[in-house]
Parts: structure tokens; sequence; C-alpha cells
């Protein structure tokens, strides 16, 4: 049996909207990297590069919000299931975390390989 309504499209994308609002309102670093995405998106448009570099490196930076909706996802359940301090809670949150750092660093490549295609061809 499942533990869920059926599947219905409007009010599955309500749900969704209503875990983007509350990581926006509650979780200060998602509304960090959603300002860096904002400042950078306009920046991915006016490059000078082939569509196809555009493209990984909107995906890079989308990636960027996501880990941390995922990271938070992580720290909720975690905390759902104690608020004290457990070894395997603890690496879960690091493991998270970790997702998080990760992205940026695929960012961090990806935009910096594609503006040194930009700078030296």
């Amino acid at each position: 049996m499942r533990n869920q309504p059926k599947y219905h499209f409007i009010k599955n994308t309500t749900y969704a909207l209503k875990g983007l609002r509350d990581i926006i309102v509650n979780e200060t670093s998602f509304r960090l990297e959603l300002i860096i995405v904002l400042c950078l998106l306009p920046v991915n448009f006016l490059v000078p590069l082939e569509l196809s570099y555009k493209l990984l490196m909107f995906i890079a930076l989308m990636g960027m919000p996501l880990a941390e909706a995922i990271n938070s996802a992580i720290e909720r359940v975690t905390d759902l299931v104690t608020l004290e301090y457990h070894e395997m809670a603890g690496r879960a949150k690091d493991a998270g975390s970790a997702v998080v750092f990760l992205s940026i660093v695929i960012v961090v490549v990806v935009w910096g390989a594609c503006f040194i295609k930009i700078i030296f061809g």
C-alpha cells in the first residue's frame, strides 16, 4: 500500500512549489546560491560561445541549487529522525554537504574552462 495519494500533476506541482518556497524562506545557503545563479544567468546568455558550451554552463550552474535542495532534504529528514547527535546522522549531513561542495567545484571548473576558451580561443 502506498503512503501517498495517487499522482496528480497539478497537486504534485503545487507540492514542488511549496517545497521550493520553503527552502527559499528557510535556507540561507539556498538563497545565496539562488542570488549567484540569478547573477550568472545573464552572463551565460551574453558570453560569445557556441550553444553547446552555454548549455553546459547552464547545467553546471543549475546543479548548485539542486544540490543545495537535496542537502536541505537530507538535513531535514535526519533532524526528523533525531535531534540528538548521532555519528550516522552527522555522516549523512556531511555527505549532503559534500554534494553541495562538488556542485560548486563543477561550476568553477566548467565556467573556468569556458572562459579560458573565450580568452585563448
